[in-house]
């Protein structure tokens, strides 16, 4: 059921279909890191905080930066524990030099992997000046040791650090995405340090291929088919599919199974199980498709309900919007398992990729051992037939797309490209579960963002670095319930709620936090989490519907100014949010622009005021909810004209 998203925006845009979609969302908020109670952590002379490992069971933050490689406390990353140098050999860095690469930035280590081991220890990659390497390390006693059992990290970590690669250690084995030459011209996906096996180097299985995340998901469990885990691969690459002068690229999903151990004689040492799908999230009046840029896989219960939540921006400047998309694990099996493969055929001496509709070999091309091909005989990869694996081989892209539910994206915005995305779960005070999305932009900045019936609300936008410097990278700690961010420069950490910083009833209740609730007894914005259940009673919380009602009426401040006749007065007042929007009124009429009056960005400027002038004004910030007005804040001034006779000359004020 396709169904409008409501954002927060400037304007409409009229599609094709006669909907209309929101030019881009708003965040109601936007604060700084430091009023968010958020931490900094960098170090002098460090660079390049972008690889980062939770490890929850010893309460520290693994950091890998440029050379180094710290662990930070979980609760306030200020306070590091341990730090280990891995720098490159003067020897190492002068021939990378030689080779034609920068000596100052590319000839450096830049930790690329780190992942915990089943053991407890971690494995750890380093670019080391265009000769990938890798090795084990360990936290114990306080400090973070280096085992110096180094080895080749070709295929596993990439050599150029600026490159996107991907990886993740399922179960003592690393799955990789990244390239095995120093040209970065053969891309590869594959599996390694106990069992050996990688994809084909052909372009219709990878062509020219930007890696961006790999996923486990344990579809063996309590599987009435017998299916096997699935390790899924998310990139995007040159399109073979569509007729284009132009290079065009497509977001896409691969998956393989994790049992997969090639064949006996098709296929030796490489995947049997690769296959390939499209991911669709475009906007309908782009032309290109957008690109993935991040996924974070949430799975509230088993993996059947697992989704996939991913970012996207376009490509060729053509746009200006990002989205976020999220595509069920059932959706993306049915491509695989049900849908239709796409072959190659010869026109005009051309090569074209069409929907193929002969006979399909059994067992299904691409298909996991499960309790159908048991039957059959087949018990592993290596017993299957070279017509199912010669079909998988020539055709391993799907020719159904991957479509995002609901069928458009979740939340558009315009401006600053999204580069990262986690998602956590919280309760509300009604016992409801939300998924609450924090989103990395190119400008430094985290948005919070969570959808009601499918109004999407960007709570708020924290600025964690400065507009220059992008986020490389988002992780989640549900057990301290922080938030981690990496980018160039620093590294950060913020809590995923500060209910403190919301001031009033009003602004904590229409913030539509999940978090956050007002306690009128408290006289307070508190955390949901912490209240007692006796007293749920006593806190307000509204969140599909944004009302406000039960909070009391906003007290006025009131200001007493005065004011020199035939001088310019300015009156400032500050809306309550951004989407709040500032009404003046004078003795209880509004202010409109006139020769006396000018609204100026929610200012209102008097012009060679008089002693008519000297009367009350007033300032509401109003804010509207699911079609009610609020006010959120009143300011009064009185102004009263100085008597010349006996006043000191005096300056016109700005009153704030």
């Amino acid at each position: 059921m396709l169904f409008l998203l409501i954002l927060f925006c400037w304007g409409p845009a009229v599609l094709t279909s006669g909907q209309v979609w929101p030019l881009y969302g708003t965040p109601r908020k936007t604060v700084t890191l430091s009023s968010y109670g958020g931490h900094v952590f960098q170090e002098e002379g460090v660079w390049n905080y972008t690889t980062m490992l939770l490890r929850e069971d010893m309460g520290v933050l693994i950091l890998g930066a440029r050379g180094a490689i710290f662990a930070l406390d979980l609760n306030n990353i200020t306070h590091k524990k341990a730090m280990v140098k891995w720098e490159v050999t003067p020897t190492m860095r002068t021939s990378c030099s030689f080779k034609g690469k920068d000596f100052e930035t590319e000839c450096q280590n830049y930790i690329q992997i780190l992942h915990k081991m089943p053991d407890g220890r971690m494995y750890v990659c380093g670019t080391n000046a265009f000769n990938p390497t890798c090795d084990y390390m360990s936290y114990t006693h306080g400090k973070l040791i280096l085992e110096n059992n180094r080895h080749e990290g070709r295929g596993r970590c990439p050599f150029d650090p600026f490159t996107r690669s991907a990886s993740e250690l399922v179960d003592g084995e690393l799955y990789s995405a990244t390239s095995m030459n120093f040209l970065g011209s053969i891309p590869v996906m594959m599996r390694s340090l106990n069992s050996s096996i990688k994809t084909e180097y052909t372009m219709s299985w990878l062509w020219d291929p930007t890696f961006i995340g790999i996923k486990h998901v344990a579809e063996g469990e309590e599987n009435p088919e017998g299916d096997d885990h699935k390790i899924y691969f998310f990139f995007s690459e040159a399109a073979i599919e569509f007729d284009s002068y132009n290079k065009m690229d497509v977001s896409r999903v691969a998956r393989v199974c994790k049992g997969d151990l090639g064949g006996q004689r098709t296929l030796q040492k490489k995947w049997t199980t690769f296959q390939k799908a499209r991911l669709d999230c475009s906007l309908p009046e782009n032309k290109l498709p957008f690109l993935i840029q991040d996924v974070f896989l949430f799975c509230p219960g088993n993996w059947n309900t697992c989704v996939f939540y991913g970012v996207f921006t376009p490509q060729g400047d053509t746009s200006q919007y990002s989205t976020v998309c999220a595509y069920r694990i059932q959706d993306i099996r049915d491509v695989f398992s049900k849908g239709k493969f796409k072959t190659m055929v010869s026109v005009d001496y051309d090569i074209k990729w069409v929907t193929y509709y002969g006979d399909v070999p059994d067992p299904r091309p691409g298909a996991c051992i499960n309790n159908d091909a048991r039957q059959k005989g087949y018990f592993k990869s290596l017993d299957l037939p070279d017509k199912t694996l010669l079909f998988i081989k020539d055709k391993p892209l799907m020719d159904q797309a991957v479509e995002s539910s609901p069928q458009q994206p979740l939340l558009v915005k315009k401006g600053a490209a999204f580069t990262s995305i986690v998602v956590a779960s919280t309760t509300a005070l009604d016992g409801s579960l939300h998924q609450v999305m924090f989103i990395g932009t190119a400008s430094g900045s985290v948005l919070k963002a969570v959808s009601y019936n499918g109004e999407m609300v960007i709570i708020e936008e924290v600025q964690l670095f400065a507009h220059s410097e992008p986020v490389k990278i988002l992780r989640l700690s549900g057990t301290a319930a922080q938030l981690y961010a990496g980018s160039e420069v620093a590294a950060v950490q913020m809590p995923l709620s500060a209910c403190d910083h919301y001031t009033s009833c009003m602004d904590c209740v229409l913030a539509r936090d999940p978090y956050c609730g007002w306690d009128l007894t408290t006289d307070s914005c508190v955390a949901i989490n912490s209240i007692h259940p006796d007293t749920h009673s006593d806190v307000v919380q509204s969140l599909r519907d944004g009302n406000a009602t039960r909070c009391p009426a906003v007290e006025s401040r009131k200001i007493i100014q005065s004011f020199h006749p035939g001088k310019m007065v300015s009156l400032q007042c500050a809306p309550g949010s951004n989407l709040a929007q500032v009404q003046w009124h004078v003795n209880g009429h509004p202010v409109e622009n006139s020769d006396v009056h000018r609204l100026r960005h929610n200012s209102l400027l008097i012009l060679n005021a008089s002693v008519s002038d000297a009367r009350h004004y007033s300032c509401s910030s109003v804010e509207t909810s699911k079609g009610r007005d609020y006010i959120t804040q009143t300011v009064t001034y009185e102004l009263r004209l100085v008597d010349t006779m006996t006043a000191p000359s005096v300056q016109p004020l700005v009153l704030c």
